[in-house]
């Protein structure tokens, strides 16, 4: 057998103390898979004295987190979280030392992915971080092992379970508490824990663009860009807009979705409606979905929970299992030297077709007025709905739009900025093709 794999272990949080319950409960058989046993000797956190339920006495203790680097171990586990601070100040050192690093952090990769990597393959060390996206769901290794001979035309999934539980509970049957508001389902979802006591990092899409960077880096050979993200959220979506896209044969599901358009790259995190027939349409709860489109392969679809201690230490694991096992290659599937600088693409140039949502005064002309300006700015409409009285005296519009350039209706929303039919801001959602 070979020498024992040293574990640095920074973050002792629910994920921190899965992954040793993991090494703990799974000992005998992760040790024949990885061909040698892995052992946390070290760990950091913020409080020693915090009851874990598990015995972190037997580990020696780090009380800066930074220092974890100079531990006598082979592997750093962060488990810290933040794009920036102790997080990234860790992952230097531990590169810098020449010793592997594993991370479940999205937001350090989305934004710093491309100097690790270098810094990883400069040292000649593995960088993992199978845990940063979609939890215990194997979609890192899908996509820079198993779909390797591909060429990834598109990837997108449900990236977020805390908006997909929102969303699968606004359009649940009212008996089993569906029919209701965003807000109203957000507080439950905080009750329950499923959201923090701050959810905008969630709701408004931040967490899933930073997965999205990291997917399509893989997926394109380009280097993570989450500024070139497209970022939207769910929290004006409303239980009406869910009731319209299903009678419309549609569910509302906020997507990531990344595409490469010639020598330019598309990211966007928005709220979509997504056709029944498809299986991101049945993804419910807390679950998160990848589906991947390649040129030889086809669809391939990663579906599995998201999140929480079981699953992402799991893939924290994993990682381990792969660095004893002595399995590294380039962190973002090609050498970081390789991967291109893509421009983002222009989304005005896109076509599909959109979900369009309005609140409007209930008075004549209303309707003449919107359809004007989706006239005069090239909007072709399929269909348009009005719904009843709101308390405040105002009604619902829904138009669904034929296929055509996203910039037509960004103008004609410009159009009707301002003006004094519209009671509130409309609602663009755009339908998945």
């Amino acid at each position: 057998m070979a020498d024992v794999l040293r574990v640095a272990l920074a973050g002792l949080g629910t994920v921190g103390a899965g992954v040793i319950r993991v090494l703990d409960t799974n000992r005998d058989l992760i040790e024949r898979r990885a061909g040698r046993p892995i052992h946390v000797v070290a760990v950091s956190a913020r409080d020693r004295s915090k009851d874990r339920g598990i015995d972190v006495s037997r580990f020696a203790w780090v009380d800066d987190t930074t220092r974890l680097a100079e531990a006598e171990a082979d592997v750093v586990v962060e488990l810290v979280g933040g794009a920036d601070g102790p997080a990234l100040a860790l992952a230097r050192a531990t590169l810098a030392a020449r010793k592997g690093f594993v991370t479940a952090n999205k937001a350090m990769l989305a934004h710093h992915g491309l100097e690790l990597a270098g810094a990883a393959e400069a040292a000649g060390v593995p960088l993992k971080f199978e845990a940063a996206v979609a939890g215990g769901i194997p979609v890192i290794k899908g996509l820079r092992e198993g779909a390797a001979a591909n060429a990834i035309e598109r990837v997108y999934g449900i990236l977020n379970g805390t908006c997909n539980f929102i969303l699968s509970k606004m359009e649940a049957p009212r008996e089993q508490g569906g029919g209701r508001d965003f807000a109203d389902v957000l507080a439950e979802a905080q009750a329950l824990g499923f959201a923090e006591a701050d959810p905008s990092f969630d709701i408004d899409g931040v967490d899933a663009a930073h997965k999205l960077a990291i997917l399509a880096s893989l997926s394109f050979g380009t280097r993570p860009a989450f500024d070139a993200v497209g970022i939207g959220g769910i929290r004006h979506v409303l239980a009406a807009d869910i009731a319209e896209a299903a009678a419309l044969g549609y569910r509302v599901r906020l997507l990531g979705v990344a595409e490469a358009a010639g020598d330019r790259l598309f990211q966007r995190v928005h709220a979509h409606l997504v056709p029944q027939d498809h299986p991101l349409a049945h993804v419910t709860g807390a679950t998160n979905a990848v589906v991947a489109e390649g040129n030889f392969v086809g669809r391939l679809l990663f579906q599995g929970p998201g999140a929480g201690a079981g699953p992402t230490a799991s893939a924290v694991v994993a990682d381990l299992i792969d660095i004893a096992r002595g399995e590294a290659g380039p962190p973002f599937a090609m050498p970081a030297t390789a991967l291109a600088d893509a421009a983002p693409a222009d989304s005005g140039e896109r076509r599909g077709r959109a979900y369009l949502r309005f609140a409007v005064a209930d008075r004549v002309g209303v309707l003449a007025e919107i359809a004007a300006a989706m006239r005069d700015a090239g909007v072709s409409i399929e269909s348009l709905i009005q719904r009843g009285a709101n308390g405040d005296g105002s009604v619902l519009v829904a138009i669904v739009t034929h296929e055509g350039p996203e910039r037509c209706v960004a103008q004609a929303l410009e159009r009707l900025r301002g003006s004094q039919s519209l009671t509130g801001e409309p609602l663009w959602m755009h339908i998945l093709g």
